[in-house]
């Protein structure tokens, strides 16, 4: 395959600096067009501070081939997406630091597991030995290539080759991983450490991986920090101190503590600190419909207000 990388200039003009737009192509064809997108990087023109902003279930273009295999209805196949998530965290730019996030869905296939957390159930032939058959994610439904959304359907209405997750993983999964590794990277070789900041949403009413699936969810945020293991306490308290100061409730790593994403990247030992928000989608969406409410501009908002205060924090502060 071949890989291209196109930029485009989002603003002319900027009281705060210009921002550009990235997008991350894999493809095999001559022709370069947004349809072949995996991810998309807003960034300053020069990042400013240690920060890394990562939103891996945000993406929202669905494959007309995988909708076609699919048992659910257009609707209904979102049930697992982190929507507007993107949109809640697209101001961190004028702040000096960059945003990563998947164009792609999360039921196509899930950056947030490891490269092939598979259920053989879902495959046709015998799955290699590399295979990860037996996490808890994949007992689940929600592997790397998920079985069911996030309400527990399942979403395909046969059984899938190998070959299939091979090309999905090396046209998604890979070119994320590239681009939030070399994040990493570039950030701590500028500044000496990097904090990264893992972007998501949780439904109003459980989930599939949690044991009051039916239960109505009363905390506003949960923060993952793989339980003080992925970064630094202060970054953790900063957080949780911030949110509270605006109104939320707050909870730690319970159940969310922090997944894929938070616990490969987070190694506080070499500077690099993770941590993942869960943010209630009952605050700025409506779940049925999918519809932004009155709300998503006060969270995004306060999304703002908290990258500023992250921006504050002293890089000695999460010394090891």
């Amino acid at each position: 395959m071949n890989k291209r990388i196109v930029k485009t200039d989002l603003t002319a003009k900027g009281d705060r600096g210009a921002v550009f737009r990235y997008i991350k192509v894999v493809m095999d064809r001559e022709t370069v067009n947004d349809s072949d997108a995996a991810i998309e990087i807003l960034a300053p023109t020069e990042q400013r501070v240690p920060l890394v902003f990562s939103s891996p279930h945000s993406g929202r273009d669905y494959p007309a081939d995988f909708l076609a295999a699919s048992k659910l209805d257009a609707m209904a196949i979102r049930r697992s997406e982190d929507s507007f998530v993107d949109e809640l965290f697209s101001h961190v730019p004028y702040h000096g630091a960059p945003l990563l996030k998947a164009l792609f869905p999360r039921a196509f296939v899930d950056p947030n597991r490891e490269p092939y957390e598979l259920d053989p159930s879902m495959f046709r032939q015998p799955l290699p030995k590399f295979v990860n058959r037996r996490s808890p994610r994949v007992a689940a439904g929600l592997g790397t290539i998920a079985r069911v959304v996030a309400s527990g359907a399942e979403i395909y209405s046969c059984k899938l080759d190998f070959e299939e997750v091979v090309a999905r993983i090396e046209r998604c999964y890979r070119p994320y991983h590239e681009a939030l590794e070399d994040l990493i990277t570039q950030t701590r070789t500028m500044f000496g450490t990097c904090i990264l900041i893992d972007c998501h949403s949780m439904p109003s009413i459980g989930g599939p991986m949690e044991n009051d699936a039916g239960r109505r969810r009363q905390v506003d945020f949960i923060l993952g920090d793989a339980h003080g293991r992925a970064c630094a306490r202060p970054l953790t308290m900063l957080v949780e101190e911030t949110l509270r100061g605006m109104g939320y409730s707050v909870v730690r790593n319970t159940p969310y503590s922090g997944g894929f994403i938070t616990r490969n990247y987070g190694r506080p030992e070499r500077g690099v600190h993770a941590l993942q928000i869960e943010i209630n989608r009952a605050l700025y969406m409506d779940e049925t419909t999918f519809e932004r409410t009155a709300g998503l501009a006060k969270v995004t908002s306060d999304m703002n207000d908290l990258a500023a205060r992250l921006v504050e924090l002293e890089p000695a502060a999460l010394a090891a």
